[in-house]
């Protein structure tokens, strides 16, 4: 009865939920698996921010309940963000579910799977589901573990959990909380273990991860918190490669931007959504910038990293969303020049301000407009990647590929790139001279000198 396995919907904050509850799991003496077939207790962290993260979540739990009335001992819960704002109600359309925890008590998991077990074992039965999606001071402190068996050459750090914003479309704050940052040093040697193990990227994880420190920790020589902590990681020896997602835009001032200059292990990449280029529709979605100050921050990074790559955030098809308000955003998605976007249809969320607005769009329209942006991205990606064919860039080796005789690393500026290689590459960063490219990835060869592939 102690063979688990995690299935992750979501965000990268879902990924790392999920991996510092396996690992609270395996110090307490459960397996992790990979294939469900094999496991005693499958747990899905769930989404819901989108409402097709929270269909396909409903859906498969429904296929692990018919598992369950074949095999009574057979566990089975939710926990994460739908799991936070459904749970009674997941609880009535799902019966058969044991267990449902909400996102600031992941930490008690192993405590519930073990009263849960030792029932089964002992053949007296709980009385009823466990639920707990109480609030708990001090939980985004608890995020911290890895697992040594599946530490990466690339590392997600969460360093604070929850969100202090009202955007009208956006559940998160009602599922993950006000926010709540860990302190600096707690983070770095968090990394300062990463490292030692091996680790030479790190993603530093937050809902709005350039608000980390606000109110709490103070502004010193001009630099907010973030920057402030992006200084100490810098300093960590054995990482080579820093990132962070998802940030804000009101969070790029001045300081951000010089830090990309100033902190060669900052990666000349980042990801600012954008959520539409209409200042009336960033009204309506209660985002506090213009499309004026939005395109001043792109000028402003660019200005101190040339070689700047950007991704964004773009929501197609939210109410009142006319034509005009559209083309406005395809306006800005083509000065810009995303080099990647994550581009979504509106959907209602139960319990946000944008559920309730008139003039709510047709799936028809909605789809026609994210195919628009789609396509732009695809020309957009193809001829940032073709650009760089015949060029030398720096890669961080991490690993054989899926598919194929590659091996596959990322560049400075987060494109994916293949190539042969060895094992004995893995965590190395090398050059490689770009042959040919695609709108999503980078081919060639490896530029050893005196090294063999």
């Amino acid at each position: 009865m102690n063979r688990v396995h995690i299935r992750t919907y979501g965000c990268q904050m879902n990924e790392r939920d999920s991996e510092a509850v396996a690992s609270q799991l395996v110090a307490r003496g459960y397996r992790i698996v990979d294939r469900e077939e094999e496991a005693d207790i499958v747990l899905l962290n769930t989404c819901s921010v989108r409402d097709q993260a929270e269909q396909k979540a409903i859906g498969k739990m429904g296929h692990l309940a018919k598992r369950k009335r074949r095999n009574p001992d057979f566990v089975i819960g939710f926990m994460g963000c739908m799991a936070q704002n459904r749970g009674p109600e997941l609880l009535e359309r799902l019966p058969d579910v044991d267990l449902i925890v909400g996102t600031q008590r992941f930490h008690h998991m192993p405590e519930y799977l073990d009263r849960l077990t030792a029932s089964r074992e002992s053949g007296v039965p709980v009385p009823s589901s466990i639920v707990d999606l109480e609030e708990e001071t001090g939980s985004q402190n608890t995020i911290r573990e890895h697992l040594p068996e599946r530490r990466k050459v690339s590392a997600f750090v969460s360093i604070m959990q929850g969100c202090n914003m009202a955007c009208t479309f956006c559940i998160v704050p009602k599922t993950r909380g006000r926010e709540r940052g860990r302190p600096i040093g707690e983070i770095v040697r968090e990394i300062e273990e990463l490292a030692a193990d091996g680790t030479r990227e790190v993603t530093l994880l937050g809902q709005i991860v350039t608000s980390y420190g606000r109110g709490e920790i103070p502004v010193r020589n001009g630099k907010s918190p973030f920057v402030q902590l992006l200084e100490r990681v810098h300093e960590v020896d054995g990482i080579e490669r820093i990132r962070f997602t998802s940030p804000h835009p009101r969070g790029f001032n001045r300081d951000l931007a010089e830090a990309y200059r100033d902190l060669p292990k900052l990666c000349n990449y980042v990801h600012l959504p954008l959520q539409s280029g209409s200042d009336r529709m960033l009204r309506r979605m209660n985002r506090p910038y213009s499309r004026k100050k939005y395109l001043e921050i792109v000028e402003n990074l660019r200005r101190n990293v040339p070689d700047m790559y950007f991704s964004t955030d773009i929501i197609v098809g939210f109410p009142g969303e006319t034509e005009d308000d559209f083309h406005q955003t395809c306006e800005v998605f083509d000065r810009v020049g995303y080099d990647m976007a994550y581009i979504f249809k509106y959907s209602k969320r139960s319990g946000t301000p944008a559920e309730a607005m008139e003039d709510q769009i047709s799936s028809e329209v909605k789809e026609a407009r994210n195919q628009e942006l789609l396509g732009r991205l695809e020309k957009l990606s193809g001829r940032r990647n073709q650009a760089l064919v015949g060029t030398t860039q720096e890669i961080l080796v991490e690993g054989p590929a899926r598919k194929g005789p590659y091996f596959t690393g990322r560049t400075r500026g987060n494109r994916v790139a293949f190539f042969e290689g060895n094992e004995r590459l893995v965590g190395e960063l090398v050059e490689m001279y770009v042959d040919r490219a695609t709108p999503s990835s980078l081919y060639g060869s490896l530029v050893l000198a005196g090294v063999d592939t």
